[in-house]
């Protein structure tokens, strides 16, 4: 036992030095997640589901690295089951890695997985800026006016995981989108009080409280790429403000407390603050996670904007969101420090100054702020 042991032991930590390199490369992206992209970092035959995924490199904003055709495997639908319940797996040993924010778990049954050391990943800006344990929309200072068309979201990978809040059939009359000419902001699915609902993804707990607005006892949960997502009518909260859970985490109990007519689900997903239909990334029927990565429009915010309503149009303008992808993840930006000039930027960044002057409005004699940040590509 203990020299198996030693022999996986000697084969991960072989494979997992050439990991490094592209862990070094990793870095916080806008929303204070690391941009990188899948791990196959499971075992086929595990008796529990688990996100398959392609071979981690570190997700470079160069289009050469970050092609077209990886960004349609990234953006493609690719229904993914939730990932595989460590609970009860003995930890052998805990690795640290080159990037502070990662580290390899090994557990009893031979295997392993990368996960993000929880209180880097507590002390992230994104949960900081508009950080409210209170207010339920803390976002009224963003100007969503200025948010790119679209943003690019990975949804999960190597160190994201996903478990589907409850399983089940959304009632009909609980969908996304107008409802007795008011707007619904989510979905509704059936359950029997005591049911235990989970966090879909991991992330802080922002709000666990009862809402005298119609929610009665909710929870939100803040994630790491920006998104919030909400559980309301839960009979019992189980987590508390600040607290950190991981994708599965029981956050409660299902119920039909506050504005509700029965026991069931109230489920959203928004980004500041704004909604859109969670059924664009789950199918709750089947438990399933439809991508891996999201591509969210604008128009998504849109209360008509339902996920049922335009498939067939996602589908038919798939090319042109790759190519909106594409050029998002190609984007480079650089923050000023002492003793830069845009002819030092230019030669960094193999670019030219007339061009770092085109992207960010500037002139050539323009003096450069410390802390100012530069869009360089």
């Amino acid at each position: 036992m203990t020299k198996h042991l030693s022999c996986t032991l000697l084969a991960l930590l072989t494979a997992f030095g050439a990991a490094a390199q592209n862990e070094r490369a990793a870095a916080p992206d806008a929303s204070g997640g690391l941009l990188a992209v899948r791990t196959s970092d499971r075992p086929e035959n595990s008796a529990s589901a688990s996100v398959k995924t392609e071979t981690e490199t570190a997700a470079a904003p160069d289009p050469i690295a970050d092609s077209i055709a990886q960004l349609n495997l990234r953006l493609r639908p690719k229904f993914i089951e939730s990932t595989f319940a460590t609970d009860g797996l003995a930890v052998i040993d805990t690795l640290a890695t080159a990037n502070d924010a990662v580290q390899v778990v090994l557990y009893g049954n031979n295997t392993w997985k990368y996960i993000r050391n929880r209180e880097i990943a507590k002390d992230s800006t994104i949960f900081e800026k508009y950080w409210d344990t209170t207010t339920l929309f803390p976002y009224k200072e963003v100007d969503m006016s200025a948010m790119p068309f679209s943003v690019v979201i990975e949804l999960v990978d190597s160190l994201r995981s996903y478990c589907c809040p409850y399983v089940g059939k959304p009632h009909p009359h609980g969908k996304y989108g107008l409802r007795r000419n008011r707007q619904h902001q989510g979905i509704d699915i059936p359950l029997k009080t005591g049911d235990p609902v989970h966090a879909a993804f991991s992330g802080r707990v922002r709000i666990s409280e009862y809402n005298r607005g119609g929610y009665g006892n909710l929870v939100i949960v803040r994630h790491d790429n920006g998104l919030e997502t909400y559980y309301g009518h839960l009979s019992e909260r189980m987590v508390e403000p600040g607290e950190w859970v991981e994708a599965g985490t029981v956050i409660g109990l299902g119920g039909s407390t506050g504005r509700s007519t029965g026991p069931h689900l109230h489920f959203e997903t928004r980004y500041y603050g704004r909604s859109f239909d969670p059924e664009r990334l789950i199918d709750f029927e089947k438990g399933l996670l439809c991508r891996e990565t999201f591509l969210l429009k604008k128009t998504f915010f849109s209360i008509h904007s339902k996920a049922g309503q335009n498939f067939d149009d996602e589908i038919a303008n798939e090319e042109q969101d790759k190519k909106e992808a594409a050029e998002l993840a190609a984007r480079q930006y650089h923050k000023i420090r002492s003793g830069d000039t845009l002819g030092h930027l230019a030669v960094k960044y193999r670019t030219t100054v007339k061009k770092i002057c085109a992207l960010n409005g500037i002139k050539p004699t323009t003096i450069l702020r410390l802390g100012r940040t530069l869009r360089v590509r």
